[in-house]
């Protein structure tokens, strides 16, 4: 089915569908509902694929947007996986996550609403999931080298995917109790739900990447150590220090850092005996 060169004027933007709120107040799952391919496929059509594709620009990781837009409106969704997954090891998370730059540089927002990009790229990835295309990548020798990597939020883990699958032996090491970093215990349930997480991680583990939890390199493991028992280290470090801000009453007895409250909320999720935290004034965080 070819796409629509028109559907740009045809077609007006439709954002995603946001769950019933009365659904919503009975548990901490995602606030869209899941996308729909049929829907996908119009909004994929309003892509004008312009001779300069500003949207590569606003894109942090240079997604061939205009290219998987086309196969898209082709129903061609196998394609269209592949050519998302040749620039973001993860695009369900991005689809999810991303405060969408592309948009913000997309041509037709120069004059009309801006093509639903990151929806689209959410509908693909979703697909992709659901009729199992996304499959381990396994690579057929090993180079015999091994790589540590410190860290496992979403630039760790990609740099895991993209060694191991080029054949060294990776190690991912984590100080938490579990594997994710910010995406495990900074991203609310509500942003993205953690069977996404998980998900991609069953994938990195038959691929061969090693996880080692609760792990702190520098009083567990020492520098010296990593040296000598791998090839090369990737420190792909987060930060849970809280960036301070000159407003009146920042510094007041009540107020919580994110990153110190978000941990907490995700924890409950899988504890969910485990307490909220209490600020300096007693009081229990909601």
């Amino acid at each position: 089915m070819p796409a629509d060169p028109r559907g740009f004027l045809k077609f007006a933007r439709k954002d995603p569908e946001r769950r019933p709120i009365t659904l919503r107040l009975g548990d901490w799952k995602e606030v869209y509902t899941k996308p729909d391919p049929a829907e996908g496929i119009i909004q994929a059509q309003r892509c004008m694929d312009c001779g300069i594709p500003f949207c590569h620009q606003g894109c942090p990781l240079g997604n061939l947007i205009p290219e998987w837009n086309e196969l898209v409106g082709r129903d061609r969704w196998a394609s269209a996986s592949e050519r998302l997954h040749a620039t973001n090891n993860f695009p369900e998370f991005t689809g999810r996550l991303c405060p969408a730059p592309c948009e913000t540089a997309c041509v037709l927002a120069l004059n009309r609403d801006a093509v639903t990009i990151e929806y689209v790229e959410k509908s693909i990835s979703e697909t992709a999931f659901t009729h199992g295309w996304v499959q381990p990548v396994v690579p057929k020798e090993s180079t015999g080298r091994a790589v540590a990597i410190v860290g496992s939020g979403p630039s760790g883990l990609a740099a895991a995917q993209q060694l191991a699958r080029s054949g060294h032996r990776v190690t991912v090491f984590e100080r938490a109790d579990r594997i994710g970093g910010l995406l495990r215990y900074g991203i609310p349930e509500f942003k993205m739900e953690k069977a996404v997480l998980d998900r991609r991680l069953a994938q990195l583990s038959q691929e061969g990447v090693e996880f080692r939890t609760s792990v702190t390199i520098g009083d567990d493991i020492d520098l010296e150590s990593l040296a000598e028992d791998f090839d090369a280290t990737v420190l792909a470090l987060g930060s849970t220090r809280p960036r301070t801000i000159d407003v009146p009453g920042s510094d007041a007895a009540d107020i919580l850092p994110a990153m110190e409250f978000l941990p907490h909320a995700n924890r409950a999720l899988y504890e969910p005996e485990f307490a909220p935290p209490v600020t300096a004034a007693g009081r229990r965080v909601v």
